[in-house]
């Protein structure tokens, strides 16, 4: 069954939680510029990655994320490591795909290669000029397709327009494409653009599901239905929210503002077709959101 097959059936997908934050409660630097990148420069921090998708997994998770947050030429340039990008998306597929493999398990489970926004997730202000995201996208997307992901996750996404040149530059390769936004507390984008016209600008592009993440939990109902709205309900939503704060040195401060049974009592809530955690969550938000679906 691939992925596509899989979501248009009736039961809920499950994503896992977050990475680069499970990475930190584990004891690898994630400090900036390359932070959860730090993971991939060496063997014993590439083993505790492999381990936190196994933990996922074993949770009942039915996606897993690779850590591509920020294996792309412009964010691994400040550590002098630009020409590595494809080295180092090559080898976070591989370690998503040996942790599947290590699993018995006869459910499917899926390899979702994550892309961002270019410079800052959280500062659309910074979205640099459209020849240079075509460019540079161009470039990370090809990367995750010539390492043979099941789908592209577009996730964090600040701005219309730069979400609009990474799925069109997406779509075209055939695999599957998901993109998801991140809203402030009034439920808009970052950049102050309503999440209705987001969704119109990006549902004729062909993607396989929208939505929104790394809000603060409580926050996500509101752009979900706004979403359901322009979609249809028939249209497969994602949701998946944070718990902690960002922060300029270290990246994400991880707090426990949101016990896994807390999150979850939101999470079962949200109109979406595939839910899971980012920021802050781990293993054990999934495992309570998959005891909660059953």
């Amino acid at each position: 069954m691939t992925f596509l097959s899989s979501l248009s059936q009736p039961n809920q997908l499950i994503i896992d939680g977050a990475t680069g934050t499970e990475l930190n409660r584990r004891g690898v630097d994630t400090g900036l510029p390359l932070w959860s990148a730090n993971a991939l420069m060496n063997d014993r921090d590439a083993n505790i990655l492999q381990q936190i998708h196994e933990d996922y997994l074993h949770a009942g998770a039915d996606i897993i994320t690779t850590n591509t947050f920020r294996t792309h030429r412009r964010a691994l340039a400040p550590s002098g490591n630009a020409d590595r990008a494809l080295e180092l998306t090559r080898r976070a597929v591989e370690i998503a795909r040996d942790a599947i493999a290590s699993i018995r398990s006869d459910s499917l489970r899926f390899i979702a290669g994550s892309i961002s926004t270019l410079e800052d997730c959280y500062r659309p202000d910074l979205v640099p000029p459209d020849d240079q995201l075509r460019a540079e996208h161009s470039e990370r997307i090809h990367h995750l397709v010539e390492c043979n992901v099941d789908l592209i996750l577009i996730e964090t996404i600040n701005t219309i327009r730069e979400a609009v040149i990474m799925a069109k530059l997406a779509t075209i390769t055939g695999t599957p494409v998901i993109v998801s936004f991140v809203c402030n507390k009034e439920g808009n984008l970052l950049s102050g653009e309503k999440v209705i016209d987001a969704a119109r600008e990006i549902l004729p592009l062909g993607v396989s599901a929208i939505g929104v993440n790394c809000g603060p939990t409580p926050n996500l109902a509101k752009p979900l239905t706004e979403l359901q709205v322009a979609c249809g309900k028939d249209f497969p939503l994602i949701a998946y929210g944070n718990i902690g704060y960002a922060d300029e040195k270290v990246g994400w401060v991880n707090t426990d503002s949101e016990n896994p049974k807390i999150y979850c009592e939101h999470a079962i809530h949200w109109p979406a077709k595939i839910i899971g955690g980012c920021c802050g969550t781990t293993p054990e938000h999934i495992a309570q959101l998959k005891s909660m679906i059953k």
